[in-house]
Formats: structure tokens, sequence, C-alpha cells
């Protein structure tokens, strides 16, 4: 699981967090629907810091507390909420009681999980469960915008800035939907392909930050 570990553990999300963080600096002032994006930059920023600090201390922080495969657990519930507070917070009237509800739906899918299933701290596997339930929700949530927008005769604009943090997510959920769902079979079937698997997932996080950046530098504000 070492080498596991290492793989996925190689500060490219660090990097990427870096790019949207930069143009914050550049334009500081936000709309209110973007403060939940704002906060997830800074607190993924710390929680990846924090994951890859950990690998690189793996042989001095004594075993069981040298494994950070609990903080992507941590990394996925945060994610969730926050941009689940995105979307409700961009006030468009479709779905508006669902998207409410869907955030209590996947903290008592956690809940459940955690209590029954999965540990919530395994030290040798990532949820594949849990991060392939948060891409179906956030999936859900970035197509009812899109339904939204056409059921309103609205065309999504390339100058709307939720329209790029958007496009982004879809397009990283998307992609990594299937990565999270078989991660841990492919983890024990096929290791090697598993580690390289992963690299397409730090590929397309850096896409979504730079759409992040993209919406970020476009608000009017």
């Amino acid at each position: 699981m070492e080498q596991l570990i290492k793989g996925i553990s190689d500060w490219s999300e660090v990097w990427a967090l870096l790019i949207p963080l930069a143009i914050l600096c550049l334009k500081k002032k936000q709309p209110a629907f973007n403060k939940p994006v704002v906060i997830y930059l800074w607190t993924a920023l710390a929680i990846n810091v924090t994951i890859d600090v950990i690998w690189k201390l793996k042989t001095i922080i004594p075993r069981p507390f040298n494994t950070n495969n609990y903080l992507y657990n941590v990394h996925s519930v945060i994610r969730l909420l926050l941009f689940s507070s995105f979307f409700i917070k961009l006030n468009q009237q479709f779905l508006s009681k669902t998207k409410r509800i869907v955030p209590y739906i996947f903290l008592g899918f956690v809940l459940v999980n955690f209590s029954f299933y999965q540990n919530f701290f395994d030290y040798g596997q990532l949820s594949s469960r849990l991060l392939s339930f948060e891409a179906v929700i956030m999936m859900f949530y970035c197509m009812q915008y899109y339904l939204f927008k056409i059921t309103d005769d609205e065309e999504p604009g390339k100058k709307q800035p939720e329209f790029w943090i958007v496009t982004g997510l879809g397009i990283y959920y998307t992609i990594n939907f299937f990565i999270f769902l078989l991660y841990n079979e492919l983890t024990i079937r096929l290791h090697n392909f598993a580690i390289s698997l992963w690299n397409i997932h730090n590929f397309t996080y850096t896409i979504l930050c730079v759409f992040i950046a993209k919406g970020l530098y476009e608000t009017n504000e």
C-alpha cells in the first residue's frame, strides 16, 4: 500500500489549487454564490497539503497515523457539501427543494455507510463507494443546471462565472465516476494500473481548477 499512497500523493492537486487561488488575489470580491467555492479552495488546499505531508513523513509517523486515506473521505464530504451550497445559492427555480434535500441524503448515506459497512479511517483503502456516490450527486447538480438554462430559454453564456465552474465540475466528475467506482477493485487486481489511472484523476482535477479560476475571473464583482 505504500506504493499506492505514493502514486496518489504527488503534490499535483496542491499545485492545481494554486491556479484559482492566484486568481482570487486579483478578484478578491466574489458574488455570494461563489463564496462556498472560495471556502472549498482554501479547505482543499489545507487537506491536500496534509495528505502529501503525511506521505512524505510516512516512515517517521507511527502506524496507524501514517495513512492519508481518511483525508480523501474528509475531502469528499466537504467538497460535496460546499458545492451543494454553491448550486443552491445560484437560486435557480428548478428542482429547488430536491437540491436542498440532497445534502441531507448524502450525510445520511455517509452515516449509514461508515457506521455499518466501511471504516472511515480505513488504513489501506479509499472509499470507492463514497467517492462514486459523491460523483453521482454532483453530476445531477450539473445536469439540472443545464436543464434549467434550456427550459428557461437562457443559453449558458461563457461570460457567466457559474457556467465555467459547473462545466469544470461536469468534466471532472463524468470522467472520474468509473475511476472512483472501480478503484478499490483495481488496486487489488491491477495494482500498477490503478496507480497510473489516478494520474487521469489528477489531470482532470487540474482542469477543474482551471475552470474554477476562469469562473472566478469572469465575475463582475
